[in-house]
């Protein structure tokens, strides 16, 4: 079974030691994604345009996969303040809401304390 290593270019990624996707046979494992535009490495303010970040990143990397957001059966959401709660949910139905992976949302400090959102996607494909 080919293992395929997907990146975005991120200076985290090279920094860290991680790739952004691991493709195994049908299952694509997404490393947790921020609200950076990984192209210039600049984060989006507020969590709603964080999340939207988040959503436009997983679905090129799904893509670049060869998945597709349909394909998603698990997410993690990591959430900074519980007070932000509220102003996320839209945004997670607007990109999760036909798919309805299982999920867990676990309220946590991330690696910047400008980031307000992470989420961490796995996708399969197949029979």
């Amino acid at each position: 079974m080919t293992r395929r290593l997907i990146s975005t270019g991120s200076a985290f990624e090279r920094e860290v030691g991680y790739s952004r996707a691991v493709v195994q046979g049908d299952w694509c494992f997404m490393a947790g994604v921020t609200g950076y535009d990984y192209a210039t490495m600049t984060l989006a303010e507020g969590i709603e345009a964080q999340a939207e970040a988040c959503f436009a990143t997983v679905a090129r990397v799904l893509d670049e996969a060869g998945f597709a957001m349909g394909d998603i059966v698990r997410v993690t959401h990591y959430v900074t303040d519980r007070a932000l709660v509220d102003r996320l949910v839209p945004v997670l139905g607007r990109h999760l809401g036909d798919v309805r992976p299982a999920a867990s949302m676990v309220i946590a400090g991330l690696m910047q304390p400008e980031m307000l959102y992470e989420v961490e996607v796995t996708a399969f494909r197949g029979g």
